[in-house]
């Protein structure tokens, strides 16, 4: 990753300390660690963080970079919108995950944390992960391929997606990529694929414990009907699956996810203790240990009202360990999905106010993001409610006295809000509305209502002179791309055709 912009060298915001030294590049802090870990301490101070302080740090690393990118022109009249990504943060939260689970997993348990690619689909975050010790979760060849790109070798991979065609599990197989089957009738083609080439894929099938929603439906993947993995308290389900371990001797992992924003500890903890009952049942029936390793998933909600980290990493895998504490004996192996939890707090889409009204008596703030970073939230409020900071035109947190407001974004339909009726300090023309805990499922998943351009992406680290340093992850999207994404190659297309 090189701390630049194109045209910019050294991007950092300037203090009296700076001024006079020589840039040195960030270093790259996260290095691979083993999967046991041990408890994540403050760099140099061989001392856990107390409580909070985690949260203060995050906040005060996001002010100085928000100052930062309007100082260094990342942000401004001719750049509206930009996404932000924490990299500091986010080697924190891999730390935390990797140092959670080596609390409780015995020594030498193979444990592989795969990151969601979906929740990211972002090469060098991906590529960030990997150094801090973390593998890859592909849904798609697409996610795949941005797996690969990242370096994440096959070993630390793993294929998951209800509708893998024949192609996607062939080059997972000749890869080496671990695939969890959907279904029965994935499963039989995975016979025919394994029966034509030898593969060093660890294999499994995924399963739906089916024991409830949480309170989003859409993020709840453990349901009587859900469309993932095999219904086990369907009549018959659950006997299938045991012949279908029994007949294969290379299916040997067993995978489940209960859901994730919205899904309580105690409904993710049942979900693997049945799916670790399960796997006992299953080596029981065929006489040997086949299954060796379980996919827990992910599924870790955030805390969406503040900046303090609830639930973590910690209470979960302690959860986990009381709750089933076979599963971390040392006789299988561990995998893990984490996705939002590992991201979400790291990101924010800043956006200039372009304008100011009001109407009916209510201020207005029109900014350059809404439902194009921000589609969840902008179709479904009550559910997926954004937190918002106000800074001022120089990229300065604003004080003074609040006003009801709503925070509105470029898109053609009334509904194009970032948060309505809020009480922040009174955004003016060319201040900056920050929407904070956007790094996953966020600005890295434009939706391209009104042909709105992608926003550029930076990720951001304090320099080591009082400034910050910023990364390119993804530039910001021209004109001339849209266009061309949107056929105009091929403009006379549709008026050549000549009817019969």
């Amino acid at each position: 990753m090189g701390w630049s912009r194109p045209g910019v060298a050294g991007i950092r915001l300037e203090t009296p300390r700076s001024r006079d030294r020589t840039e040195r590049p960030v270093k790259d802090t996260g290095a691979a660690q083993d999967a046991g870990g041990g408890a994540a301490r403050k760099p140099g101070t061989g001392a856990v963080p107390e409580p909070g302080t985690e949260a203060r740090e995050r906040a005060a690393r996001r002010d100085r970079a928000v100052r930062a990118a309007v100082e260094q022109g990342l942000l401004g009249p001719d750049a509206a919108v930009a996404g932000l990504l924490d990299v500091t943060g986010i080697r924190e939260s891999a730390a935390a995950l990797r140092a959670a689970f080596g609390a409780v997993v015995a020594p030498g348990t193979p444990v592989l944390h795969a990151f969601a690619v979906k929740a990211c689909p972002l090469v060098p975050v991906v590529r960030l992960l990997h150094t801090a010790g973390l593998g890859a979760e592909a849904a798609s060849p697409g996610e795949l391929a941005l797996a690969r790109a990242a370096g994440v070798p096959a070993a630390r991979t793993v294929l998951d997606s209800p509708a893998k065609t024949p192609a996607e599990l062939r080059e997972a197989l000749a890869l080496g990529v671990a695939v969890n089957a959907d279904g029965p009738q994935e499963l039989h083609r995975l016979d025919a694929l394994v029966r034509a080439a030898p593969t060093r894929s660890p294999l499994g099938l995924r399963v739906n414990p089916q024991i409830g929603a949480g309170t989003i439906g859409a993020t709840s993947t453990a349901t009587r009907t859900s469309k993932f993995g095999v219904a086990l308290r369907d009549a018959g389900a659950r006997a299938w699956v045991v012949e279908a371990y029994a007949r294969r001797p290379w299916l040997t992992r067993l995978h489940t996810h209960t859901g994730s924003q919205g899904v309580p500890l105690p409904l993710l903890a049942q979900g693997v203790a049945e799916v670790y009952a399960l796997a006992e049942e299953i080596n029981a029936a065929v006489g040997r240990r086949q299954v060796d390793t379980i996919d827990i998933g992910g599924g870790l909600p955030v805390n969406l009202a503040s900046e303090e980290t609830a639930p973590t990493f910690a209470q979960y895998a302690r959860l986990l360990a009381a709750r089933v504490p076979g599963l971390f004996d040392g006789r299988y192996g561990l995998v893990t999905e984490f996705g939002r939890s590992l991201l979400a707090r790291h990101g924010a889409v800043v956006a200039r106010v372009e304008y100011t009204k009001t109407a009916g008596g209510r201020r207005i703030a029109v900014t350059h993001a809404g439902v194009q970073v921000a589609v969840r939230t902008v179709y479904a409020p009550g559910v997926w409610p954004l937190r918002i900071a106000a800074y001022d035109a120089g990229g300065r947190p604003k004080a003074g006295p609040e006003a009801v407001q709503d925070i509105a974004g470029p898109a053609c339909f009334s509904g194009d809000l970032l948060a309505e009726g809020r009480a922040l300090p009174r955004l003016e023309q060319g201040d900056y509305a920050v929407a904070l805990d956007t790094g996953a499922y966020g600005f890295a998943h434009h939706y391209a209502y009104n042909s709105l351009l992608r926003p550029g992406i930076y990720g951001y680290a304090p320099d080591g002179y009082g400034g910050m340093a910023f990364a390119t992850v993804r530039r910001a999207q021209t004109v001339a791309e849209v266009v061309a994404d949107s056929g105009g190659a091929h403009a006379t297309a549709l008026t050549t055709l000549q009817a019969p």
